[in-house]
């Protein structure tokens, strides 16, 4: 019954206009997505999708029918993407810059740090380390994909959390190996932490 659901919404997704698919495509990536890729996503050959994309970058120069864009298509490192203009982006930084940024709280923050220094851990050891009721913080942090339930534990069922590439990427490293060792900032080097888990 589920294959004959997924064959009737891929059936239906394929009559779409492909020019609709791809752009459906492309709004989602954060990354440039390759020709092959992308023809796969929306089940079609190379040589429309390429087509069809040639015909998009036309349209949002504003060489087709309709005016310019303010976003345009480019193919950079092998693969296709939106970009906004580049004599647009004073405009975009003026009003990122404008938005009030969501900052964590204190105890998010001291939150996150034991996750990110201890994972594999549960929400009963974090609020031991920090001495107070931490569910809803880690609501929080898994709910802006800082963290994420990495498994539950076979004989307690608890869940273990960790870190996601996102909060490697917000804090601009490559692995939880670049984060500064924990010793300097307590007392004692150790507080809370198990001997060897402290990096």
């Amino acid at each position: 019954m589920t294959d004959d659901l997924t064959q009737t919404a891929e059936d239906a997704t394929a009559e779409l206009p492909l020019a609709e698919r791809i752009e459906a495509i492309l709004f989602i990536v954060d990354e440039p997505i390759g020709l092959v890729a992308l023809a796969a996503a929306v089940a079609s050959p190379v040589a429309a999708v390429r087509q069809t994309l040639e015909a998009l970058v036309d349209d949002y120069d504003g060489r087709g029918s309709g005016p310019r864009r303010g976003f345009e298509l480019r193919e950079v490192g092998g693969g296709w993407r939106l970009y906004v203009r580049e004599d647009l982006d004073a405009v975009v930084a003026a009003f990122v810059g404008g938005q009030a940024p969501q900052r964590l709280s204190q105890a998010a923050l001291e939150t996150l740090a034991v996750i990110a220094y201890k994972q594999p851990v549960t929400r009963s050891q974090v609020a031991s380390i920090r001495a107070v009721n931490v569910d809803s913080v880690v609501r929080t942090l898994l709910a802006r994909g800082l963290i994420t339930e990495l498994f539950a534990d076979s004989e307690t069922g608890a869940i273990n959390y960790g870190t996601t590439d996102a909060l490697l990427q917000h804090l601009g490293i490559n692995s939880l190996d670049e984060l500064p060792p924990i010793s300097p900032l307590l007392d004692d080097g150790a507080d809370g932490f198990d001997e060897g888990t402290i990096r």
